[in-house]
């Protein structure tokens, strides 16, 4: 397995040209799934891993999340991004050293917030926050990448001028890569896009996104791609369905459609054996 610090220089080198989805696993058998199908990076999703913990998004603490974070760092051979939320902290002595304990955890990259509890930061106050977790990594040694995220559409406050001023508040503050859940539109992207440049820009496909490929992204000039919680949610949709099915009438025949275990005990039977042979 590559070291960590080889890990975060594979990190930065994909977010130097071209484009790359970084999809976001919740779990460690996610995790080495995605990384079996030919990923070159993934991304924790804090809605995921809440829901496989019976918690809503947004209430898993702190370091039970620092906890996750770790495993999944250390699940497998590809860099990881850590969703870190607003960075578990209001002040920003809170921010910085729990960045401090986010970069301890092995990852490669670490997102910061600018709205906590449905409520956006002014623009100072969350570049304050980005400059505390920016200052931070660089205390530990400076390779982790930042990631300013702005949660204007995902608040209700759809304004592309709000969004792109503070993608460059935050790129100034030392963001190396921005990110704007929630765009709607082509036209979105672009602007975020043009806003960014020369730093690199994640943008999310999930439900209600536009319907784009790969290819049209990185034609946009999108460097990654992640879909955040979406995974999560098409894994649960199928064992809801059936569960219901169960409990309400009492038929089993929805257990059919499922991959046999045998598939799945021999995909990690191999991933065992590669990591200890």
């Amino acid at each position: 397995m590559p070291t960590i610090a080889e890990k975060r220089a594979t990190f930065r080198k994909l977010h130097e040209s071209g484009c790359f989805v970084i999809p976001n696993p919740w779990d460690v058998g996610s995790a080495r799934y995605l990384q079996h199908v030919g990923f070159k990076a993934l991304a924790s999703t804090s809605a995921g891993f809440a829901f496989a913990q019976g918690r809503p998004d947004g209430a898993v603490p702190r370091d039970m999340m620092l906890a996750h974070l770790h495993e999944l760092a250390h699940a497998c051979d590809l860099p990881l991004n850590a969703d870190f939320e607003a960075g578990y902290a209001d002040g920003l002595a809170g921010v910085a050293e729990n960045v401090r304990l986010g970069v301890d955890t092995g990852v490669s990259g670490l997102s910061i917030e600018d709205a906590a509890n449905r409520r956006l930061y002014s623009i100072d106050d969350a570049v304050a926050r980005l400059k505390a977790a920016r200052d931070a990594i660089d205390k530990a040694g400076g390779d982790v990448m930042l990631v300013g995220r702005c949660e204007c559409f995902l608040l209700g406050r759809p304004d592309i001028d709000e969004t792109v001023a503070r993608l460059r508040a935050y790129s100034n503050a030392g963001a190396d890569c921005l990110y704007a859940p929630g765009l709607k539109t082509r036209e979105q992207i672009e602007a975020v896009v043009k806003a960014a440049g020369p730093k690199p820009v994640n943008v999310i496909m999930s439900s209600g996104a536009p319907p784009l490929t790969v290819a049209d992204l990185a034609a946009l000039g999108v460097r990654r791609i992640s879909v955040g919680g979406a995974l999560a949610r098409v894994a649960w949709l199928p064992v809801m369905r059936v569960a219901r099915q169960i409990a309400e009438e009492g038929r089993f025949d929805g257990l059919n459609d499922s991959i046999p275990g045998a598939e799945l005990n021999a995909l990690f039977r191999d991933d065992l054996k590669t990591r200890n042979p």
